[in-house]
């Protein structure tokens, strides 16, 4: 897994709106990024709402958030119209971002193995470079969590 000190390696992928992004269109600006499981699950759907809520107050302190999972794009566009999302979601279908980040885990669900979403955020300063990794996130309070940081 990526930690402190890392930089953000390079991708591209397709947001919420179907444009693809890359990596370097966020040199110059703080990032977030946070990596779950699956659109529209009770945790994923806390977590989003959290930083939802305290979207314009990210804003305020210069910093966009973006939610990454291996959801479709359609996918993320039924869950942000849903749940009124103000920030982008990345499509991340083959996990290549998230084994980038080292966040593409086996799971022991209910016994059973299986390759998932270690749910993960980070925090990525101007430069690229990772500031802060949150393992243990707070769904219902992800936020601030993340405020305290910033």
């Amino acid at each position: 897994m990526l930690t402190v000190g890392d930089k953000v390696p390079s991708f591209s992928l397709k947001q919420t709106d179907g444009k693809v992004v890359k990596a370097e269109d966020w040199k110059g600006q703080r990032v977030v990024f946070y990596f779950y499981s699956a659109d529209d699950t009770p945790g994923c759907t806390q977590e989003a709402c959290s930083l939802r809520d305290a979207y314009d107050l990210f804003r305020s302190k210069g910093v966009q958030v973006y939610g990454i999972s291996p959801d479709s794009v359609q996918s993320h566009q039924n869950f942000s119209e849903k749940f009124s999302l103000p920030f982008p979601l990345l499509a991340d279908p083959d996990h290549e971002v998230a084994e980038a980040f080292g966040v593409w885990v086996e799971k022991n669900i209910y016994g059973k193995k299986d390759m998932g979403i270690a749910r993960t955020t980070f925090l990525i300063d101007e430069s690229g470079v990772i500031i802060e990794v949150v393992k243990k996130v707070d769904t219902e309070n992800h936020a601030k969590q993340l405020m305290k940081f910033l």
